[in-house]
């Protein structure tokens, strides 16, 4: 397997924001982390792509890159769609002597097109629409073939056009890398059409694990409190983290 999490704790403070957490995620499947907000799924995925170490349990990964895609794209506004893409490649150690301009230049034109952005190399960030930085973030994270994606809201602020569309590339990201993905979500269509399991989160705990069909069929009260978004349940708003 490409991600197995085994009894991971973190606090902040005295506060504890994941507690006891574990789950796999399979080469070529995708899975969601759900749950209302400040229930831990970001800090998750901080824990996995080494922003955030764990106070206790474990993180084992498959050798190879851990791509994160951030929840709004985190382009850098300076630098055109070409150079945001190849930023890896011109700038970490292991990379930086690997490739010649000429096949960075192929390298990055293979990712658009993977993304439908074939041409946009000069154009810079403030040129595209929200739909299409979200696209570019895509190419970015996969320029150095990773074998795990880990996705942050990767629909939020986007409208439902869009939204369908990110979703499609997330399916087909999978399909084209075998990666491992992990993507943090509120939001149903997301679940539906990109995640084979799910699990959901609150307090820090893992209340739900199983398909996005069996989440829709409202098996338990958890399921059917965040299908419903339903204010009466066993789970009440908790602050951000």
């Amino acid at each position: 397997m490409s991600i197995e999490v085994k009894n991971l704790i973190k606090n902040f403070g005295d506060k504890r924001v994941i507690d006891n957490v574990s789950f796999k995620v399979e080469n070529g499947e995708t899975l969601a982390i759900v749950g209302f907000s400040g229930s831990g799924k970001s800090t998750i995925l901080k824990l996995i792509c080494g922003l955030l170490t764990p106070d206790s349990g474990e993180i084992i990964t498959s050798k190879g890159d851990i791509a994160m895609v951030f929840q709004y794209s985190a382009l850098f506004d300076s630098l055109n769609v070409a150079d945001n893409i190849a930023f890896a490649l011109h700038e970490r150690k292991d990379l930086r002597n690997k490739y010649s301009e000429k096949q960075i230049a192929n390298i990055v034109a293979e990712k658009l097109e993977l993304v439908g952005l074939k041409g946009i190399e000069n154009k810079f960030p403030s040129e595209l629409s929200g739909g299409m930085q979200k696209r570019v973030s895509f190419a970015r994270a996969i320029v150095t073939e990773p074998n795990s994606i880990l996705y942050d809201e990767p629909t939020a602020g986007l409208d439902p056009i869009s939204s369908t569309l990110i979703e499609d590339y997330i399916v087909r990201l999978k399909d084209e890398t075998n990666a491992a993905s992990v993507v943090v979500t509120h939001q149903m269509s997301t679940i539906k059409r990109t995640a084979n399991r799910v699990i959901m989160l609150y307090d820090g705990k893992v209340v739900y694990e199983g398909t996005p069909q069996e989440m829709l069929e409202q098996t338990n009260d958890y399921t059917k409190q965040f299908v419903t978004a339903s204010l009466d349940g066993p789970m009440h708003m908790i602050s951000e983290n």
